[in-house]
């Protein structure tokens, strides 16, 4: 069902008219736009990443890793799902693999900028795709499984997404996350990155259940790479001058390839049930 934002009628329609008030959603460069006013903002990202993660996803390690861990998790937990919303979809990288394991399913995606929207949808010309706000999601148990992946960490009203994304979900379904994780990796790489926090398990944990949620499956990812993680971090605070907002992105050819088979052998540990206790990531299943 869809909330009108006038009235917040709930209705059925495949059109943004509401059935009770007839308030129209305005559309702005060709997408339903819930939140028009936040385009300017700038608010937890920055608009221009999205033309530098459009030429990195698919060959960089760590987006490919964390794509097939996500697409793993929704296969596993969500084997018959028919209905996906992401949460800040960016150039549509996840939901395009989304749509490859789940040919069937309606899927939507959904960005604060407009700007990310324009490369999702050439990524994904079947998918539906609007531009919102996280913490006010114009949907009420709708879909059967949702996903916000690198998402939350960059709001500092986190539970009030998270009790939004309940709502939009129907009973019996699916949420996933990943965020960073562990404050004491904080660097000036988050900083750039928009982060408001980095999690821990316990802090998550509890979030995502005072929102309603029971916790299915949780683990870090990134761990075996860690050690090479925070020797990386340890050298770029010993350089004087700005770090690059895609200093971590910039890996040697040979370094990715290297990097690329530990997160596969990661992968397929957590596949086969092992949790891993820390790691620069984590990724959590819940169901509502």
């Amino acid at each position: 069902m869809k909330i009108c934002s006038e009235c917040e009628t709930p209705y059925a329609s495949e059109q943004w008219t509401c059935v009770q008030c007839g308030h129209q959603v305005a559309r702005k460069n060709g997408f339903a736009a819930f939140a028009p006013e936040l385009e300017d903002k700038q608010e937890g990202f920055k608009a221009d990443f999205y033309e530098t993660y459009a030429h990195l996803e698919s060959d960089h390690f760590w987006f490919r890793a964390r794509g097939r861990l996500i697409t793993w998790a929704l296969t596993k937990y969500a084997p018959r799902m028919r209905s996906f919303l992401e949460i800040g979809c960016g150039t549509g990288f996840i939901l395009s693999r989304v749509a490859v394991a789940f040919p069937k399913a309606r899927l939507l995606g959904s960005e604060m900028f407009s700007t990310g929207l324009k490369f999702a949808s050439s990524r994904l010309p079947g998918a539906e795709f609007v531009q919102m706000d996280a913490r006010d999601i114009p949907y009420i148990d709708e879909f059967e499984a949702i996903g916000a992946f690198d998402v939350i960490e960059h709001i500092e009203a986190d539970t009030v997404v998270l009790q939004q994304m309940y709502r939009a979900l129907k009973p019996g379904g699916i949420m996933l996350l990943t965020v960073p994780q562990h404050q004491w990796l904080w660097s000036q790489v988050d900083e750039y990155s928009c982060h408001v926090r980095r999690y821990d398990a316990a802090d998550l944990h509890r979030k995502v259940e005072e929102a309603g949620f029971s916790v299915v499956r949780s683990t870090s990812f990134v761990s075996l790479l860690l050690p090479a993680m925070m020797i990386s971090r340890g050298a770029k605070k010993q350089q004087r001058g700005d770090t690059s907002e895609t200093a971590e992105l910039e890996v040697p050819k040979a370094l990715n390839v290297l990097f690329g088979f530990v997160m596969w052998l990661e992968c397929l540990l957590i596949k086969v049930g092992v949790s891993f206790p820390i790691g620069a990531s984590r990724l959590i299943v819940v169901r509502k």
